[in-house]
């Protein structure tokens, strides 16, 4: 991630399809827009969210964390709070990549917790759902149902307000997401066009000292760092008495021997299966004689 805009600016030197530089753009995912602050209402701590349309922060009617965000198990009123628990739980059965890609499911979890719009101080319901992911932008989203079609499902699953704040569409069949159109219902934004909203509401933003204008990447950083034989060890160790275990934490991060030759066995099994001084070492659940886990994982590299 450090190297993304690199990465980005480097594309228009190479000899590759507009078509494969374009899938590459998207997979590095710059975003522009802004970092903004709202208040918890009974709680001294600011919620952060990552937007890139500033401009219909008059239209945000809900906030919705990531059920993995740091602040759910603290702002999670009691009544409230089992309910949340057993979302969260369900959570974890569902893989990023399933979020990702389930857009028609809609589910979530009201908090009993409320943010404060920094502009004029509405009250707005915190929800959890597994359509926000904690790894990309903060974990948090103002929703502005009128104007994204993801918020607006959410919205009338939920029976939340829907207000627009940009002209155009009908509400009454799906979200406005274009951005174009004159700003209505937006305060001192009202009248003008979307293109000049989103920089003055990020001006206005950083003036009242409530965020600041931000650069964002769809891109991670990598789970696994490849090493040499196709991949990376797995840190495991087979015990015939214990089963499998995981090597303590001070021995991370796992790193592979040094050899001379890198070719593969006869059987078929890693180099690293030759390497009977590093493949047999000691079980850390009970001390006796353990095997090192030789296969590698070059697909998560």
């Amino acid at each position: 991630t450090a190297y993304a805009q690199r990465m980005l600016d480097g594309l228009d030197t190479l000899e590759w399809s507009d078509s494969l530089k374009e899938i590459q753009r998207n997979w590095i995912g710059r975003s522009e827009g802004a970092q903004i602050f709202f208040g918890l209402k009974g709680f001294d701590e600011k919620l952060e969210v990552f937007t890139t349309r500033a401009d219909t922060i008059f239209g945000a009617t809900f906030m919705v964390l990531a059920p993995e965000h740091a602040l759910v198990g603290k702002i999670a009123a009691p009544e409230q709070r089992e309910a949340v628990e057993r979302y969260i739980e369900e959570t974890k059965k569902r893989s990023e990549r399933e979020r990702m890609a389930d857009t028609k499911r809609v589910s979530g979890q009201f908090t009993g917790a409320y943010a404060i719009n920094p502009f004029n101080g509405t009250e707005i319901p915190i929800y959890i759902s597994d359509y926000v992911l904690a790894g990309y932008g903060t974990g948090a989203i103002m929703a502005v149902p009128a104007h994204d079609s993801r918020d607006y499902a959410f919205a009338k699953h939920f029976d939340l307000p829907i207000i627009p704040v940009v002209e155009g569409g009908d509400l009454s069949v799906a979200s406005y997401d274009a951005k174009a159109g004159r700003m209505i219902n937006s305060d001192f934004l009202t009248g003008m066009d979307v293109k000049e909203a989103i920089p003055a509401m990020i001006a206005e933003v950083e003036r009242r000292g409530f965020g600041s204008r931000r650069v964002n990447y769809r891109l991670r950083d990598a789970i696994f760092s490849r090493q040499r034989y196709w991949g990376e060890p797995i840190p495991m160790v087979w015990c015939d008495k214990c089963g499998w275990q995981p090597i303590p934490e001070d021995q991370l991060p796992l790193l592979l021997p040094e050899v001379e030759s890198y070719e593969p066995t006869d059987d078929g099994e890693s180099p690293i299966s030759k390497m009977t001084d590093w493949v047999n070492t000691t079980c850390p659940c009970c001390g006796g004689p353990a095997t090192r886990e030789t296969d590698t994982m070059p697909q998560w590299a």
